[in-house]
């Protein structure tokens, strides 16, 4: 069933055990256990890619009839539309999909996910605790998520969350390449790059975004990311990258303007109580994981001791720390909540397809209002988070940047010999590795917080996926072509807001600020904090807005309001989304 060389997971052929053990399945949770995630560990098994969420009403199935005993008219007919839906996703199936084949590349497991596990002195998982991790993934049994064998306190995050399933959109399984390809291999050139966008972030994290034209060290980091061809960041005309344009993302609308969302700077409100946006922020130059004795604990989930320290001034945010610091402690889908009510501060107006937009007589409310708005943010941050969750632990199982930056420091300090995974030489002979070595003393990537990264695997990401999914609910219910009114950027030191003037502050409109706002929260999380690869954020927002077009295709069936709606993706392109309704 698994071809380890090239890691794909193939389809299971009739007579093989895999399709007799289908068969035997009384549930998905027992199929995935004999065959999709063994299949997953070495390869991935996804599904059909969902990149259309508008389907006309005569593609969907017959109307089945409602079960005995159902008189009501209206729920049969509610029973129709579940039973219809459902059947119409599930009808997409599973599509081959695979990893980059890491997991069965190294024998000491060093291409894999493996922090908070037990791990020797040089950072080698060990058997018995990659072992028992491999059977709870391999099972899917909550018994044996209990038995894994840990390397310190702290726990494993909710992986089980990838095994949940879902009633509003189609299964976990079934969301895949091609939003979600192979993450690049660990030693690949690529990789390389992105750790380098890692240590120039870290060496960054204290200088305000408006001062990098004029920082020497952003200007070092601009001129060395733009010398690698295998950064995948936005370049300037000519092919260069310039101190404005580091870390920043390249979808549509992202490179205008300030680095910051104005959704993100915005004073609102939330109902009668100000929300000035505003926040508490960490203490300047201080990093952690960069003592070897202290990177080895936070791989093995041993608390360091170490505290986070805090600024005790409230600032509007500045740097990479800042951004850092808010996605630390965020409720999941807290920016773009905060955005809708931005959104309603500055006046946007709706989507032109909103079927009250011209309508006398009433307005939305339940249904194409507030609290429909609202309540579709969070429900589906959830979706999203529970379709990334099946992506990590049972398809990538990529590991943090942390975890390579330990094998950046063991074959710098000529201990290559206790690591299969040889880092690329874009990292190793980078001018950002040796300006990091210079302040730091080690070869260890700094990180923002005392734990270092979460306790999940690193592609694709949490926040890009509920962003990339809640930004999408966002660009349905508003006008995305809206400018801006009054831009405003933060001071230097984050204690003000300043009219923004530049040449482009006509042209910031809703969806690239949409748009740019997913970068500011998943790179926050990210490459500011050194815990995500820039490729997990860019696939986790593509990933999001499948989920939410899927939503949204099956959502419009349930509105009374017949409604087109057009909105416009992350590559440019637009979704429709349309009901024919009761008119």
């Amino acid at each position: 069933m698994i071809d380890e060389k090239n890691g794909v997971a193939n389809a299971p052929k009739e007579g093989t055990v895999a399709t007799e053990n289908m068969q035997k399945a009384s549930s998905r949770r027992k199929f995935l256990g004999q065959v999709g995630v063994a299949a997953g560990l070495a390869a991935g098994t996804l599904a059909a890619p969902i990149t259309s969420a508008a389907q006309s009403e005569s593609s969907h199935v017959a109307t089945p009839a409602a079960p005995s005993g159902v008189n009501s008219p209206r729920i049969a007919e509610a029973f129709a539309l579940r039973v219809s839906e459902a059947t119409t996703d599930a009808l997409l199936g599973p599509a081959r999909n695979t990893n980059n084949g890491d997991i069965n590349r190294y024998a000491d497991h060093g291409g894999t996910y493996t922090k908070g596990l037990a791990h020797d002195q040089y950072g080698r998982v060990t058997t018995q605790s990659y072992q028992s991790f491999t059977h709870a993934l391999n099972t899917g049994k909550a018994s044996a998520f209990e038995e894994i064998v840990m390397g310190g306190t702290r726990t494993l995050n909710g992986p089980q969350g990838s095994y949940a399933f879902d009633l509003d959109v189609p299964d976990n399984s079934q969301f895949g390449q091609p939003q979600v390809p192979p993450a690049p291999p660990i030693a690949s050139a690529q990789s390389g790059t992105e750790l380098l966008e890692h240590y120039w972030g870290a060496l960054l994290r204290d200088v305000s975004f408006v001062d990098y034209a004029s920082n020497p060290l952003a200007q070092a980091a601009a001129a060395e990311l733009g010398s690698q061809p295998t950064y995948l960041g936005p370049r300037a005309s000519g092919g260069q990258v310039t101190p404005d344009l580091l870390f920043r993302g390249t979808f549509p609308g992202e490179t205008l303007g300030p680095y910051l969302s104005q959704l993100f700077v915005i004073p609102t409100a939330f109902g009668s109580q100000p929300l000035s946006q505003q926040q508490t922020t960490l203490a300047p130059n201080v990093d952690y994981g960069t003592d070897f004795g202290e990177w080895l604990d936070i791989q093995n989930g041993v608390n360091t001791g170490r505290p986070l320290q805090f600024d005790s001034q409230q600032r509007w945010r500045r740097n990479g720390r800042d951004l850092g610091a808010y996605t630390h402690l965020d409720v999941l889908y807290q920016a773009y909540f905060t955005a809708l009510l931005t959104l309603g501060t500055i006046g946007a107006p709706l989507n032109p397809g909103n079927p009250y937009v011209h309508s006398t007589t009433e307005n939305g409310f339940g249904t194409f209002g507030g609290p429909d708005f609202s309540a579709c943010l969070g429900e589906i941050a959830t979706k999203a988070l529970n379709a990334v969750w099946y992506q990590k632990w049972l398809v990538h199982l990529r590991p943090r940047p942390e975890a390579t930056g330990g094998q950046v420091h063991l074959v710098k300090t000529g201990q290559g010999a206790f690591t299969d995974v040889k880092p690329h030489a874009t990292i190793l002979n980078s001018v950002g590795l040796q300006t990091s070595f210079n302040k730091y003393g080690t070869w260890l990537l700094p990180l923002a917080f005392p734990e270092g990264s979460p306790y999940h695997p690193a592609y694709p990401t949490g926040h890009g996926a509920v962003g990339g999914a809640c930004i999408t609910m966002l660009k349905f219910f508003y006008d995305g072509s809206f400018v801006i009114p009054e831009p405003v950027v933060p001071s230097s030191d984050g204690l003000s807001l300043l009219p923004y003037t530049g040449s482009d502050a006509n042209q910031l409109t809703v969806n690239g600020e949409l748009n740019k706002l997913g970068h500011n929260v998943s790179f926050g999380h990210g490459t500011h904090a050194g815990i995500h690869w820039r490729s997990d954020s860019d696939t986790s927002l593509l990933l999001g807005e499948a989920v939410a077009l899927a939503y949204l295709k099956n959502k419009a069936r349930t509105y009374n309001e017949p409604f087109t709606i057009h909105l416009t993706k992350f590559d440019g392109t637009i979704a429709t989304i349309s009901n024919h309704g009761n008119p």
